[in-house]
């Protein structure tokens, strides 16, 4: 069915020069804490086509704003990427930004710069149709995301001042409306040893071995784990194991696991420690539980400290501002939108888990493609998501004027 929203035709009649853009971004690697000129050439943009301002905070997050209204939106989309991968899985450089049957391709095309693209570009269509003057809109480029989801927004809210009355996700969506994600914590296991010669194994303890009875009961331990709705099922999984000893014609004398917990509805931090030191693996030989800490450098040399626990977050189907979505959709396409939840996890782990912003996700590409060899998304997405995140813009100043 043909889209003959005003709002869409406006927003492809900017498809060249957003496409463009997007394969400028694209062409920038910017792995987390090297983001800097990736984010110097969105500010660029955003400056090119209207936008009031655009600084840089000094964690090294871009804040570009339109309109200086009493409601405040952000568009946020994270500008960093995970690394490449085998370049033997590629089908072409993954920094080429290659365009092919109406599908642009490389590293960050779904997760996720086509988000900021499409913020960008909705910014340029409200200046040119005329930005509301009860809405100030800002579209946040923000860094470290792959490497610690939400520690830019805890920045932004705790340092800089930063707290919307809504925050629009755009990681992919696959074009619906989302409404929450599973929160997630990073958790190690240590056991000790004692260390001897490996020609006489005996005279020691193999913390290796001890490790042994852990990793199969956090196997059954995930097994266990009970779905709970909307949400679904949390989950445990190991992701790296290592050991050390003196030599390697030694005994282990310290094993330690890294535990990747994807926490579902009801499930915390406090719990899901609780569980792992529960397991009669543990208990047994004295394993110790630890979660993580994150501090690394941004781009800036900026260093924020945090836990490595990033709640949980779910709004229901009838929240306002899920309601107010689904009418600047039908406004656009005309035609019912689906809502749906991410997978994996996002910013909205500080706006909504954290800070309790009420926050929503619309997004360009395919939560599949995140991370994947030959990462792709539509330019058709990237006009849509322009146009939705224009009419949602429209649609909330007319509610506010109402």
């Amino acid at each position: 069915m043909p889209i003959n929203s005003q709002d869409y035709r406006d927003a492809k009649s900017l498809e060249a020069e957003l496409a463009a853009f997007m394969q400028a971004i694209i062409r920038i690697p910017s792995l987390s804490s090297r983001e800097g000129a990736v984010i110097e050439r969105i500010r660029a943009e955003m400056l090119r086509v209207g936008f009031d301002e655009a600084t840089i905070d000094p964690m090294g997050n871009l804040i570009g704003r339109m309109g200086s209204g009493p409601f405040v939106i952000a568009f946020d989309g994270h500008s960093d990427t995970v690394d490449t991968g085998d370049l033997s899985l590629w089908d072409r450089d993954p920094h080429s930004g290659d365009i092919e049957d109406g599908v642009l391709y490389g590293r960050g095309a779904s997760d996720q710069k086509g988000g900021i693209a499409s913020a960008v570009y909705a910014g340029a269509l409200l200046k040119k149709t005329g930005m509301p003057d009860n809405i100030t809109l800002y579209v946040t480029a923000t860094v470290q995301e792959e490497d610690c989801d939400g520690l830019c927004w805890q920045y932004m809210v705790n340092e800089g001042g930063l707290r919307p009355d809504l925050v629009v996700i755009t990681e992919p969506t696959s074009l619906r409306i989302y409404r929450g994600q599973r929160g997630r914590m990073e958790m190690e296991v240590h056991t000790s040893g004692v260390s001897c010669h490996g020609s006489a194994p005996e005279r020691g303890v193999n913390a290796v071995y001890k490790m042994a009875g852990i990793i199969a009961d956090i196997e059954q331990l995930n097994e266990r784990l009970e779905p709970r709705e909307p949400l679904g099922k949390g989950t445990v999984t190991i992701s790296e194991i290592r050991s050390t000893s003196p030599s390697l014609c030694a005994v282990a004398d310290g094993c330690t696991i890294h535990l990747d917990r994807r926490l579902t509805v009801g499930e915390t931090e406090a719990s899901a420690v609780a569980e792992i030191q529960a397991l009669p693996s543990v208990s047994a030989t004295g394993a110790k539980v630890t979660v993580l800490d994150y501090a690394v450098p941004s781009h800036t040399g900026l260093t924020y400290p945090t836990r490595k626990y990033y709640p949980t977050w779910d709004i229901g189907e009838d929240d306002p501002a899920v309601l107010t979505a689904k009418v600047a959709y039908r406004a656009v396409f005309g035609t019912e939108p689906e809502t749906g939840f991410w997978t994996f996890s996002t910013n909205g782990v500080a706006t909504a888990g954290m800070h309790g912003i009420p926050s929503i996700g619309f997004g360009p590409g395919h939560e599949h493609f995140a991370h994947a060899p030959n990462e792709q998304v539509e330019i058709e997405h990237l006009v849509r998501c322009t146009a939705f995140y224009t009419a949602l813009a429209k649609t909330i100043a007319r509610q506010q004027g109402e």
